[in-house]
């Protein structure tokens, strides 16, 4: 019996060695089956919204950028300077004489690239002041290669927003959404035209919301992100997933000049008002006390008598101002505002610039040692000079 398996075994050993030969070096005489054509039919999946064509990859953004893209324009200014032909010598003397030659300056044309986004069929572009300040002339490229020259409406310096308009037909506008506010970590895309190399989409998520302090506007309520916001970038859209604008791209923190993660933009709510404002009245009206305030210190908090430094001192007082009229004093410490407590510095001048001029605002503050209730009616902030 073991004779015959070793025999068994034996043979099955041969029959794989020759079957081994055979198909490494004459695959041909085995026999063969017929052939087998796989075709590939289209895609099942959806396709993305706004195109005619292609499909949405898994986790693309693409419907978003197709929905906010087209309402997103290129802006070039140009500004005419008057500049020397030569360099002027350090002598004072040789300086004068050279300043008084005819020819000596010449008008030179200064351009500069930025972006818009068109919120309004009528035409109304929201932009960063900075983007058109000083400009002579102002040339709007849309998503779909048109151009055409704008006007400007109204600016708010203080915010760093402006308003232009165009004239042309069938205009795709993306408007504020003001319905609920971006979370932190939420995903965003910024679109503009960074560098002047066309349109660009970036993407990143919300930092942080109401950054301030920063000493980038006079009124400062930022949203931080960490997409790629660069030069041109400004005055470009912020979206979210869905689409929706949530800021305007107004700055970057940089010590390159280049992206560095750390952008900011003016919320979509703030702008709407400012755009409105300006619509309706040329310029935006702030409510205003005429009041110079200090933020509280625990230095100063000990030599006022509080146990903790909080509320803001009024340091200096515009006589005849609202805030003199309704009864405030230098040294006064601003503790609440409308019951509320009002924070640092840059709160308070939020709150108070958002109230309309004539409306009431009690103050609740803190005078030689006794807690005290003021009721003052803000007045209309002076509008600055351009």
């Amino acid at each position: 019996m073991r004779r015959i398996w070793l025999i068994f075994a034996q043979a099955v050993t041969v029959c794989l060695a020759i079957l081994f030969v055979v198909v490494t070096l004459r695959p041909d005489w085995l026999p063969r089956g017929e052939k087998q054509i796989v075709t590939v039919g289209p895609s099942a999946l959806p396709l993305a919204r706004g195109q005619g064509q292609g499909v949405a990859a898994p986790g693309s953004y693409s419907d978003a950028v197709a929905l906010a893209a087209p309402a997103v324009v290129n802006i070039h200014t140009t500004k005419r300077i008057v500049a020397p032909r030569i360099a002027l010598p350090p002598d004072p003397a040789l300086r004068k004489f050279f300043e008084q030659m005819p020819g000596y300056k010449q008008q030179q044309q200064a351009t500069s690239l930025g972006s818009g986004v068109i919120v309004s069929a009528a035409g109304h572009i929201v932009t960063n002041f900075h983007v058109i300040n000083g400009a002579d002339e102002i040339l709007v490229a849309l998503h779909d290669g048109r151009q055409t020259s704008a006007k400007v409406i109204g600016v708010d310096p203080d915010s760093d927003l402006a308003v232009l308009k165009i004239q042309l037909p069938a205009l795709h506008a993306l408007g504020f959404m003001t319905d609920e506010m971006p979370r932190v970590g939420d995903v965003v895309l910024a679109i503009g035209n960074p560098f002047g190399v066309g349109q660009t989409i970036t993407m990143g998520i919300v930092s942080a919301l109401g950054r301030q302090g920063l000493g980038i506007n006079t009124y400062e309520n930022f949203i931080q992100t960490d997409a790629a916001i660069n030069p041109g970038n400004s005055g470009g859209a912020l979206i979210d997933t869905l689409g929706r604008l949530v800021g305007i791209n107004t700055a970057i923190y940089s010590k390159t000049g280049g992206s560095l993660g750390i952008g900011f933009a003016i919320p979509a709510g703030a702008a709407q008002k400012v755009l409105e404002q300006i619509i309706a009245h040329g310029h935006v009206k702030r409510g205003w006390l005429g009041i110079e305030p200090q933020d509280m210190t625990a230095d100063l908090a000990k030599a006022f008598g509080l146990e903790r430094p909080s509320g803001v001192i009024i340091a200096g007082l515009l006589r005849d101002g609202p805030g003199a009229k309704g009864g405030l004093r230098v040294g006064d410490i601003v503790q609440t505002m409308d019951g509320r407590p009002v924070g640092d510095t840059p709160k308070l001048m939020a709150r108070i610039a958002a109230k309309e001029p004539g409306e009431k605002i009690e103050l609740g503050v803190y005078r030689n040692g006794k807690a005290q209730s003021l009721s003052v009616v803000a007045g209309l902030r002076p509008v600055r000079p351009q």
